[in-house]
C-alpha cells in the first residue's frame, strides 16, 4: 500500500495510509501515513466501536492538511485493542483434541456457522480461498497431506497463487469459519476466550500448527514467513 501511495500521488491523487507496521512505512516513505499501534486485523482499532474508529479515520485525514511529505504521524488516541495471544502461548487440552478427526470437527460446526451467516444477513469472513465451507473436508485433507510431506496441492488453487499463499488463504478461511461458529454458539465470549478455545481445544488448530511446523523445517525464508502467519 505504501508503494501504491506513491503511484496515486504521481497521478495527482492525494493519499493517506493507515499503517500497522512502522518499519515498512519508514523504509518506503509513502506521502502520508498514520501509524496505529493495533494488532493485525484491527486497522481502525476497537471492533464494534464506531466512535473510536471514526477518530482513527479523522486523524488519518488530518494528514491531508500537511503542506509537504513524506509524513509519518502516530495516532494519539486512547489505547486500542490488545494484541491477541499467540497459538504458542495456549496450552492445548490433549484430552479434548486427541482422537478428534479435524474433518469431522469441521462438519460438526456447520450448523452453528450457517446460523451465524443467517443471523448476520449473509455476512461472513469465510471465502478467501474460494472454496465453499461445505467442501472444507477437502481443504482439511490438503492440510493433512502438506503437514505430512509438504508436497500437497489442490485443483482449486489459481495458477497465479503459490501453494504456501493458497495454504494461507485456506487456513484463514477455516479459522474464520470456526470463530463465527463459536460466536454463534457463545455470543458473550470475549475475543481472548474464543482465541483460547480455538488454539487450546480444537483438532484443527493442531493441524494448522503441524502445517506451520512443516514450513519452518525448510531453509526457505519465505515459507517461514507464511508459517508465522498461520499460527496466530
Amino acid at each position: 500500500m505504501s508503494v501504491l501511495g506513491h503511484v496515486f500521488e504521481g497521478a495527482g491523487i492525494s493519499t493517506v495510509l493507515v499503517a500497522l507496521v512502522r518499519e515498512h512505512v519508514e523504509k518506503v516513505k509513502p506521502p502520508r501515513a498514520l501509524f496505529v499501534p493495533f494488532p493485525y486485523g484491527h486497522t481502525l482499532g476497537k471492533p464494534n466501536d464506531p466512535e473510536y474508529q471514526h477518530s482513527v479515520i479523522a486523524s488519518a485525514l488530518d494528514l491531508l492538511n500537511r503542506p509537504s511529505g513524506p509524513v509519518l504521524a502516530d495516532f494519539q488516541g486512547e489505547a486500542g485493542p490488545k494484541e491477541l495471544i499467540q497459538a504458542s502461548a495456549v496450552q492445548p487440552s490433549t484430552s479434548t483434541i486427541n482422537g478428534t478427526n479435524p474433518a469431522d470437527e469441521v462438519t460438526s460446526l456447520r450448523e452453528l456457522y450457517e446460523r451465524w451467516v443467517t443471523d448476520h444477513d449473509g455476512r461472513t469472513m469465510v471465502g478467501l480461498s474460494g472454496i465453499p465451507q461445505r467442501r472444507f473436508r477437502g481443504t482439511v485433507r490438503f492440510m493433512e497431506e502438506y503437514a505430512q510431506n509438504g508436497g500437497a496441492d489442490m485443483k482449486e488453487r489459481p495458477e497465479d497463487v503459490s501453494v504456501p499463499q493458497f495454504m494461507r488463504y485456506c487456513v484463514d478461511g477455516i479459522k474464520a469459519f470456526y470463530y463465527e461458529a463459536r460466536m454463534s454458539q457463545r455470543s458473550n465470549d470475549t475475543e481472548e476466550e474464543i482465541h483460547s478455545w480455538f488454539w487450546g481445544e480444537t483438532a484443527i488448530s493442531k493441524l494448522i500448527q503441524d502445517v506451520a511446523k512443516r514450513m519452518n523445517e525448510t531453509d526457505d525464508a519465505e515459507l517461514k514467513v507464511f508459517a508465522n502467519g498461520l499460527a496466530r
